[in-house]
């Protein structure tokens, strides 16, 4: 299991956190998504197995969300 820290800019309400979280979360191999909305941060537990860092970062993307 792995786990990274990513910093996203554009989350700004629990809308955003919700989204974020959902997303992610239904993705095969990812087993725990935490937002910290406050830090603009986003913890992500994940089987690199079975779904790529750079699959992760465009699940946040395209729910409208700037990955850095």
């Amino acid at each position: 299991m792995e786990n990274v820290t990513l910093k996203v800019e554009g989350m700004s309400c629990n809308h955003c956190v919700k989204a974020v979280e959902g997303s992610v979360g239904e993705l095969a191999g990812v087993s725990d998504v935490k937002v910290n909305l406050k830090e603009g941060l986003v913890d992500v537990s994940f089987n690199a197995n079975e779904v790529a860092l750079e699959t992760i970062k465009e699940t946040i993307d395209e729910q409208g969300y700037d990955v850095k």
